[in-house]
């Protein structure tokens, strides 16, 4: 299981998603994919961005996350998908 975070350069709420993630001290590693060199996730996350998804094995999204979270939420998320 792998977790992504959809962003693009310059973008400070994508920022933020990423310093909560690092906040919560969560084992897992958070991928990062910026969505401006690929059109279908420009079209998929274009106006919803930062999204943090649970890919599985075959790279395919099981559940995501949208702005606005706090870490709070972020954290129960996490638990939900069992990720550490």
């Amino acid at each position: 299981m792998a977790l992504m975070l959809y962003s693009t350069e310059g973008c400070h709420l994508c920022e933020q998603a990423y310093e909560l993630y690092q906040s919560l001290g969560c084992q897992t590693p958070l991928d990062t994919q910026d969505i401006a060199f690929d059109d279908n996730l420009f079209e998929r996350y274009g106006v919803t961005i930062p999204v943090i998804a649970v890919l599985t094995s075959e790279g395919q999204v099981r559940s995501e996350l949208g702005w606005p979270f706090d870490s709070t939420q972020l954290q129960a998320w996490l638990i939900e998908h069992g990720i550490d």
